[in-house]
């Protein structure tokens, strides 16, 4: 299926100045039909979305872009595209263990709110 900008802005819930910033650094490129309209396609739409997940995830727009340039080359990139994505879950995968560690303290200092007010309570 194909979609004009303001279709796909809203399929994709970007906004057209973002779709258009995203062309504009390499991100995306849309084809265009016989008036020089852009025209998206499903597979736009998949990739879209796979750079709103790296996005989501803190890879730098840099590393996306990089990305981008790699995957637009095919093949031969394989590796290298695969290599980017097992560094990026690695930063992620560390920054959950440290959101985890954080989430431990803060409810072992929950935990001891409880019990403080707790006995406080027992003893009035």
């Amino acid at each position: 299926m194909k979609y004009f900008i303001g279709e796909f802005s809203r399929l994709t819930n970007l906004g057209i100045h973002t779709l258009r910033y995203y062309e504009h650094e390499g991100l995306i490129t849309p084809g265009r039909n016989s008036s020089n309209r852009r025209c998206y396609s499903d597979k736009d739409f998949i990739w879209i979305e796979f750079i709103k997940r790296l996005k989501e995830t803190g890879m730098p727009i840099k590393k996306i872009q990089h990305y981008a340039k790699l995957r637009a080359a095919g093949i031969p990139t394989l590796y290298e595209r695969m290599e980017m994505l097992i560094a990026h879950r690695e930063a992620l995968n560390e920054q959950i263990r440290q959101l985890q560690e954080h989430r431990t303290k803060l409810d072992d200092k929950i935990d001891f709110y409880r019990q403080e007010i707790e006995r406080i309570s027992k003893n009035n």
